[in-house]
C-alpha cells in the first residue's frame, strides 16, 4: 500500500533592503518563518539569531554588488531611505543619493532577475508635483526609478507608522514627554491617518507575491484621519500626560526644525525632510486606498499603547564592517538633460571639454582605446587617470574606474559615471570612494571645491550645447 502526501507548498524568497532598520527588523521577526528572508546589510554578519535568516553583504552604490545580493531572490522589499553616510565626504544632496540608490537596486533588481519590487514610501498628496517639498519630491522619485525596469512594482505610500522604536512616532512621543506646554506651529494642524506597524505589516505580507498588485500604488492608513495636534493630544492622553496644547498661526521652517529637532530629540536630517513636508495634507487618495483584504485596523490609542509600552525589540546579528581607507569622497550632482543625450555623449563631450576649459593648465592624453589620462601641461604623470570599463556600460550609463594619477591615493577602488535617470530628464554624475592623496584639509578645500566648481561650470556647457 502507497500513501501519497501533497508536497508543501516552496517558500517565497524575500530580499530587504534595509533589514536592520525599524521596519525591515519588525518584518524579519514576524515573518522569518513564512519566507525564506534574505537581510542586505552593508556589513558582514558576525552573529545570527535567527539561521532561518540569510545575510548577505552589499554596497547598494554598485550595481555589480547589488545584483550578486539578489541572486536567487523572488521578491524584494525596498525600504532605503536617506542612507548615513558611507564616506568622509558626502557632496550631494539626500534626493540625488536616493535616486542614484533606487536606480542601481531597479538595474540590480533585472539583472538579478527579480519578479516583483515592494517599496514602502511615504503618502505623496494630490497636488502638481512642481508643490511638493523636495522629501515628497524625492520619495515619488524613487518610486518611479524603481518601477521603470523588468521588475513589477508595488509602490506602498504609509503615513506616519506608529509603533515601538519608530523615528516618527517617537518624535511624537518626545515632544510630549519633554514640554507640560507645547505651543505648535501651524503645520500641527495638517490632517493625516496614522496607522499601526500591526496593519503595515499585514499590507506589506499580503502584497508579496501577489500579481493583482503588480505595477499599483497603494496608500495605506487608519481610517481616523486627525491632526498632528490631535495626535499630540491623544499620545498625551495615553501617556498619563497633562499637556496644555495650542496652535500659533505661524509656519516657520527654522523654527518647527529647532522645536521639532531640540525637544523631539529627532537627528536632523529627518527633522529637515519632514518638517518641510508637514505642510500638505497627509491622508489617503480614496483612488489608491487599499483594497485587496478587509482590515480591522488598529485604533491610534491602542497603536499608541503597543508602541509606548512593548518592551521586547526584534533581534539582529551583529555586523563587521570592511576596513577601508578613512578619507573617502563621494560626489553626485545632478544636471537637466537640456538636449535629451543619452549618458555616452555626456562622457564623451565631458572629457573633450575639460581639457578645453582649462586648456592653459591641463591637456588630456589617451593612452590607449580605453585609458584617458589629465595631465598639467608639462606634466608627464597623469594627475588622473580613467579606464573606461566597456562591459558595464551601455548608452544610460558610462563607468570608468579611477585607475591612477597622483591625486589619488588608492588605484584598487573608486570610480566616476554618468547616467541618464528619470526617463532621460536628468544626467548624473557621480565619483564613488575617491581616495585623495592630499592632506584631508587641504583637500577640502581646494580639490573638493574645484571639483563642484568644475561641474557647475560642465552643467552650464551642456546647457549651451543644447540651445545651439
Amino acid at each position: 500500500m502507497t500513501t501519497s502526501s501533497t508536497p508543501s507548498p516552496k517558500k517565497i524568497t524575500v530580499a530587504l533592503a534595509g533589514a536592520g532598520g525599524y521596519i525591515g527588523s519588525w518584518f524579519i521577526e514576524q515573518f522569518k518563518d513564512r519566507y525564506n528572508l534574505v537581510g542586505l546589510s552593508r556589513g558582514k554578519a558576525a552573529t545570527n539569531p535567527y539561521p532561518q535568516v540569510e545575510w548577505r553583504q552589499v554596497e547598494l552604490y554598485s550595481i555589480t554588488s547589488a545584483a550578486e545580493a539578489l541572486l536567487g531572490v523572488d521578491v524584494a522589499i525596498y525600504l532605503v531611505h536617506s542612507m548615513s553616510a558611507s564616506t568622509r565626504l558626502n557632496q550631494g544632496s539626500f534626493e540625488d543619493m536616493d535616486l542614484i540608490l533606487a536606480d542601481n537596486f531597479s538595474r540590480a533588481a533585472e539583472i538579478a532577475g527579480i519578479k516583483q519590487i515592494i517599496y514602502l514610501g511615504g503618502l505623496i498628496p494630490d497636488e502638481p508635483e512642481e508643490n511638493l517639498s523636495r522629501h515628497l519630491k524625492s520619495r515619488l522619485e524613487v518610486e518611479q526609478t524603481l518601477g521603470s525596469r523588468t521588475p513589477k512594482l508595488t509602490a506602498i505610500r504609509a503615513s506616519i507608522i506608529v509603533g515601538p522604536g519608530g523615528s516618527s512616532f517617537d518624535m511624537i512621543k518626545n515632544l510630549v514627554q519633554k514640554l507640560p506646554i507645547l505651543m505648535c506651529p501651524k503645520w500641527t494642524n495638517s490632517l493625516t491617518q496614522p496607522i499601526s506597524l500591526r496593519d503595515t505589516l499585514e499590507i506589506l505580507n499580503n502584497c508579496i507575491g501577489n500579481s493583482r498588485v503588480y505595477d499599483q500604488v497603494i496608500e495605506i492608513g487608519s481610517p481616523e484621519v486627525m491632526s498632528y495636534r490631535d495626535m499630540l493630544a491623544r499620545t498625551a492622553k495615553v501617556m498619563g500626560k497633562k499637556r496644555i496644547i495650542f496652535s500659533v498661526p505661524v509656519f516657520s521652517i527654522g523654527f518647527s526644525k529647532f522645536w521639532v529637532g531640540f525637544f523631539g530629540n529627532t537627528p536632523p536630517e529627518l527633522v529637515s525632510p519632514l518638517v518641510e513636508s508637514l505642510k500638505h495634507e497627509m491622508v489617503v487618495n480614496p483612488a489608491y486606498a487599499y483594497k485587496e483584504k478587509e482590515m480591522e485596523y488598529l485604533g491610534y490609542e491602542a497603536a499608541v499603547n503597543v508602541a509606548l509600552f512593548k518592551t521586547e525589540r526584534p533581534k539582529l546579528p551583529t555586523f563587521k564592517y570592511n576596513k577601508g581607507l578613512k578619507n573617502t569622497v563621494r560626489s553626485l550632482q545632478r544636471m537637466k538633460n537640456y538636449g535629451s543625450h543619452d549618458a555616452l555623449w555626456v562622457a564623451e563631450r565631458y572629457a573633450l571639454w575639460l581639457p578645453y576649459f582649462f586648456r592653459y593648465i591641463i591637456r588630456g592624453k589617451l593612452r590607449s582605446t580605453e585609458v584617458l589620462g589629465f595631465h598639467l601641461l608639462w606634466g608627464k604623470e597623469p594627475m588622473l587617470e580613467l579606464t573606461h570599463v566597456p562591459d558595464r556600460s551601455d548608452s544610460q550609463r558610462q563607468l570608468f574606474y579611477i585607475s591612477g594619477g597622483w591625486l589619488v591615493k588608492r588605484f584598487d577602488y573608486g570610480w566616476l559615471e554618468f547616467r541618464e535617470v528619470l526617463d532621460s530628464k536628468y544626467i548624473i554624475s557621480a565619483i564613488h570612494e575617491f581616495a585623495p592623496r592630499l592632506p584631508w584639509f587641504i583637500y577640502m578645500n581646494t580639490q573638493a571645491q574645484l571639483h563642484l566648481w568644475v561641474m557647475s561650470r560642465f552643467q552650464k556647457y551642456l546647457e549651451k550645447k543644447a540651445v545651439f
